[in-house]
């Protein structure tokens, strides 16, 4: 029998170890929380996948983490599926709080002063109608340069720093002149959850002056008003990670230690 109430995890997935970058950010906004990640490595990349492909395995995953772990709510913590599937699994799970992740434009509007806003994102988060209507919405506040990022995130998920490093600079020059003066591309938007892993690279890129803008922080903090407003926080107890794959844990093992310090074995679904 599980946990009851407050007491019990919220479950977070991704195709990948790209969730991991969500994960942190909910640590830190919610460290009493207990969490349960599934990396669906076994049926990635999500974003060079079909729709059909992707809102079945959201549908799976979040029936499994129901089911298994009792999670009191469900974190998307991919764009590729929020955009595909997350209107899916809520017309499902209508007694589930869910809570998608966007590419963050609408913080990349607070902070850029030249209103050139580049966008890194897989090729199905552009092109799916959640982000075209995002996109719609604040195209009169800034100009966008969108960017497909084919093969970024698979790198990431390889830990292949030097497809890594040729990825980013091959698709930041697509984008344009980065820089605070008039006509260049002040803010970075990093539209993928894998992406904010190269965040060093495209940092180093770029230089200190480019902000680098990620979904975690602002999806922390939903994620805290919707358990909140729905009396769901936990106030004690001791918070655990637990951390699934549904095919090769390698990655998972190695992101999870190098980004979050966990060390925990991770046990294949």
């Amino acid at each position: 029998m599980g946990p009851s109430g407050s007491a019990r995890p919220i479950g977070v997935f991704d195709s990948g170890i790209g969730g991991l970058s969500i994960l942190k950010a909910l640590r830190d906004e919610l460290p009493q929380e207990s969490f349960v990640y599934v990396a669906d490595s076994g049926h990635a990349p999500y974003g060079e996948r079909d729709d059909a492909h992707v809102i079945e395995r959201t549908r799976v995953i979040a029936r499994h983490l129901r089911a298994q772990h009792q999670v009191k709510l469900l974190v998307v913590a991919c764009n590729t599926a929020t955009a595909a599937a997350i209107q899916t699994i809520r017309s499902e799970h209508p007694d589930l709080p869910i809570v998608g992740v966007e590419p963050a434009l609408k913080p990349a509007l607070l902070s850029s002063q030249t209103r050139r806003i580049g966008v890194m994102a897989t090729r199905s988060t552009l092109a799916s109608e959640k982000f075209r209507m995002l996109l719609a919405s604040l195209s009169s506040q800034a100009e966008f340069i969108c960017q497909p990022c084919d093969g970024l995130a698979a790198a990431i998920e390889q830990d292949n720093a030097i497809k890594i490093e040729a990825l980013c600079t091959e698709y930041t020059r697509a984008i344009g002149q980065f820089g605070t003066e008039t006509g260049q591309v002040d803010s970075l938007v990093l539209g993928c959850t894998h992406y904010p892993f190269a965040h060093d690279t495209l940092q180093a890129l770029l230089g200190p002056q480019v902000q680098l803008i990620d979904a975690g922080a602002p999806v922390a903090r939903q994620t805290r008003r919707v358990l909140q407003a729905a009396n769901m926080l936990t106030d004690s107890g001791t918070p655990a990670i637990t951390l699934c794959a549904t095919g090769s844990t390698q990655a998972l093992q190695v992101a999870a230690q190098r980004w979050l310090s966990l060390g925990k074995s991770i046990s294949l679904l």
